[in-house]
């Protein structure tokens, strides 16, 4: 989710997964040597696909996804797909394969200006006549800091029938300005996307909306107040602050480990001492947090919770804290104590929230509450939770030490997505249950 800071800070399993799904680096020179194939959707009929990405900077070949959301990079040893030529070959699970040529797409490259920064995008349409009811869809960045044009999603989006837009972040890839993770400005910059998209696409769209993940649930709803928009939908986000969704994620922690009652009131404690430091932007709240620090002692668990920021903050001193707190835990312009809720309140579009079950980077109790309490309102929310899966929508292998490992997506949603996005929700999707 947030990423507090930089440095020697923790990066979140949020971040690292959200670099492999949605956010995909774009550098060619990490997949010259390995392929020669574009990024794009390949496959031999309408059911039959795969999509690659842009190249990955974390190592050679591209990034594919099924839509069952089996995924990947081509540079992989044994790697399921591979490609050459804009041919790629698709290995099946009793050993034969089969060549999947590229599928025509038209890709519109272009510029637009959001709060004085010049934002780089690309508009990926399917291929075939233009259509005047296809949806369109402006992608919203999680809390990553990579170059999104070249995004798996958006092609595979535009494999199921949509029409995607998506764009680098401010401060990263082609476009210009300063990284940052103010929702507001974030979300004028989304604003500003839908409102390019619709240009370029002028004729060929009917419904037009936002997808965001992770971060993004909290920027796609806020946008949508600053543009038209016809539709919403979140994969994976809060609907809570990050304050609140750092205690969450400490309370995970501290079950897991099966603390004792005093112990999860020290863990109660040490939240509200480090919410007081980032609430004033490390202005007041030392000396209580190093009364909890005391207080907590040489407790087994001290070394080990994490948070969003609490633990690092924990186990600094507090001369460290003070010298250099902020410039590690703040400087990214986060609205610490963000009303997702009042947001969601200003919608009245209909609204996707995807939530998933064993979510350790979004702690879902929260935020199912809040998305049940305004659906009771009468608003048009659809809240789907998809079992056994953690942030990403990541099926996972238990490791010894307890982390866990993605395995895939789980099947099911992105063809969630997609109908929906279309208005054609039906049948089951993979172990999806709609609330």
């Amino acid at each position: 989710m947030p990423r507090i800071s930089n440095g020697n800070a923790r990066v979140s399993v949020a971040l690292r997964w959200a670099a492999m799904t949605l956010a995909l680096s774009s550098p060619a020179a990490a997949v010259a040597a390995q392929d020669h194939c574009r990024p794009g959707i390949y496959g031999a009929g309408e059911d039959a696909f795969v999509v690659l990405g842009a190249g990955s900077a974390a190592g050679p070949g591209r990034r594919y996804l099924f839509r069952d959301g089996r995924r990947g990079s081509t540079g992989e040893a044994g790697a399921m797909v591979t490609c050459e030529d804009d041919i790629a070959t698709v290995a099946a699970a009793d050993g034969t394969t089969q060549q999947w040529p590229r599928r025509e797409t038209r890709e519109t490259d272009t510029a637009f200006d959001s709060a004085a920064t010049r934002l780089a995008g690309q508009l990926i349409e399917p291929a075939g006549p233009p259509d005047p009811t296809r949806p369109l869809v402006v992608m919203v960045h999680g809390s990553e800091q990579t170059a999104a044009i070249g995004s798996v999603y958006a092609y595979m989006l535009a494999a199921q029938g949509i029409s995607a837009f998506v764009y680098d972040k401010r401060g990263t890839g082609a476009s210009e300005g300063t990284y940052t993770q103010n929702f507001e400005l974030l979300a004028e910059d989304a604003a500003s996307a839908l409102e390019k998209a619709r240009r370029l696409a002028a004729g060929r769209f009917g419904r037009a909306g936002f997808f965001g993940g992770s971060q993004g649930g909290w920027v796609a709803p806020l946008a949508a107040t600053r543009t038209p928009a016809d539709f919403v939908a979140i994969g994976f986000g809060l609907v809570v602050s990050p304050i609140e969704e750092d205690r969450a994620q400490l309370l995970d922690e501290a079950h897991r480990m099966g603390l004792d009652p005093a112990e999860v009131a020290q863990v109660e404690r040490l939240s509200r001492a480090t919410a007081v430091l980032v609430r004033t932007h490390f202005q007041q709240g030392f000396e209580d947090l190093a009364e909890v620090r005391r207080e907590i002692g040489s407790a087994p668990w001290a070394t080990t919770i994490q948070g969003e920021y609490s633990g690092d903050m924990l186990r600094m001193s507090d001369a460290d804290l003070r010298r250099i707190g902020r410039a590690r835990f703040d400087n990214l312009e986060l609205i610490w104590d963000y009303d997702a809720a009042a947001a969601l309140g200003k919608l009245k579009v209909p609204l996707l929230w995807v939530l998933a079950e064993k979510d350790r980077e979004a702690p879902i109790e929260q935020t199912r509450a809040v998305l049940t309490t305004l659906a009771e309102t009468g608003q048009p929310i659809d809240v789907y939770l998809f079992p056994d899966t953690d942030h990403g929508m990541f099926e996972f292998r238990e490791n010894p030490d307890g982390s866990r490992t993605g395995t895939r997506i789980t099947d099911g949603y992105l063809r969630l997505l997609a109908d929906w996005i279309k208005g054609d929700v039906h049948g089951r999707y993979g172990r999806g249950d709609k609330l």
